[in-house]
């Protein structure tokens, strides 16, 4: 059987654009952030969903439980949903960022760039497919909402496309918005990406 998978961005949050939250502290959402994760619940509504995990961090916390009030549906917390470790990068603005070397190399060649003294990208690609693979076997015949970053979900996206984390960059996951996976024991097949949650 086959388990229908929503790769859900968080919400807009206050450094959004700014400052490369990656796990530091408790970033919340923005104002017009909280409005955007009230409307995607909104929309989810609409649809069957029986089971909602969320990275721990703060804004995806926040994302989620938006999500699931009304449905008393508990928000599980998973570990391979988390952000990137950006190690040293954590906590700085982009433009400063944009005058390290090897901030460029890490964007220009994410399948073999790390963060310094975090994570590389190939690993974070291991863990979320990982995960969403053992959800699926798990959760066959359902619907499952996995609320996590960007790059988390980019990295998810190529694998399943079968594309070099090289060309991650090449397509957007915005915030709240809703990229749909099918999978199964067969394998997962890209439904939608990017679909706009508000």
């Amino acid at each position: 059987m086959t388990a229908t998978i929503l790769l859900v961005r968080h919400a807009a949050h206050t450094d959004l654009g700014r400052i490369l939250s990656g796990r530091a502290g408790d970033v919340p959402l923005s104002a017009s952030g909280a409005d955007q994760a009230h409307r995607l619940a909104d929309r989810l509504a609409r649809e069957p969903l029986d089971r909602l995990q969320s990275s721990p961090v703060a804004r995806a916390q926040d994302t989620a439980s938006a999500i699931g009030t009304g449905r008393r549906l508990p928000v599980e917390q998973v570990a391979a949903l988390d952000e990137i470790d950006f190690g040293e990068w954590t906590g700085r603005p982009f433009t400063e960022l944009e005058r390290d070397p090897r901030w460029r190399e890490w964007n220009a060649r994410r399948s073999l760039a790390a963060a310094p003294g975090g994570e590389a990208m190939a690993a974070v690609q291991q863990r979320v497919l990982a995960h969403l693979r053992e959800a699926a076997q798990e959760a066959a015949g359902m619907v499952v909402a996995m609320v996590s970053h960007a790059d988390v979900i980019r990295a998810a996206v190529a694998g399943i496309l079968g594309l070099s984390l090289d060309r991650i960059l090449s397509f957007d996951v915005d915030p709240a918005s809703i990229t749909r996976v099918a999978a199964g024991a067969w394998g997962e097949r890209l439904l939608s990406l990017n679909e706009k949650g508000v």
